[in-house]
């Protein structure tokens, strides 16, 4: 099961956070951790490199995107490879969503377009969707018609 997407921002403030089958008692505790796992790390990491980590029996995959950090946490069969595959089509949903690689204030002002992306791809702690060109046809945000 994916238990948490996360996007921040490179001084750790939360931007975007999913979790899935994780208490919400737990939920500060891994926003703490992931935060504090990105500034060790990720200073001086280029775009899309990937970075693995364990806690718990569980397995975080994460990486910088422009301005934005990503955070993936899986357990069971959401081991690293699993995850790298999952942080890949959602780093390829969020440079389609804003054009190009963004920076925090692109990333909000695509945040609608972000949040639905991730909707299509991760669904209830599955991956659903990988087809990029799937996720962008069920994204597709259309003006109401006239009856």
């Amino acid at each position: 099961m994916l238990l948490a997407v996360l996007f921040s921002n490179s001084e750790g403030n939360i931007l975007v956070e999913r979790f899935h089958g994780v208490p919400a008692e737990e939920r500060l505790h891994w926003r703490s951790f992931l935060v504090k796992l990105g500034a060790d790390n990720l200073k001086g990491a280029k775009n899309e490199e990937l970075f693995v980590a364990s806690h718990k029996s569980v397995y975080i995959v994460y990486t910088v995107l422009g301005d934005v950090c990503i955070y993936i946490v899986g357990k069971d069969e959401y081991d690293e490879l699993a995850l790298s595959e999952v942080i890949y089509v959602i780093t390829s949903a969020v440079k389609d969503a804003c054009g190009k690689v963004p920076t925090e204030r692109l990333f909000l002002d695509k945040y609608g377009k972000i949040c639905l992306c991730l909707d299509e791809i991760v669904w209830k702690g599955m991956l659903e969707n990988t087809d990029k060109d799937r996720i962008k046809r069920l994204v597709r945000l259309k003006a109401p018609t006239e009856f």
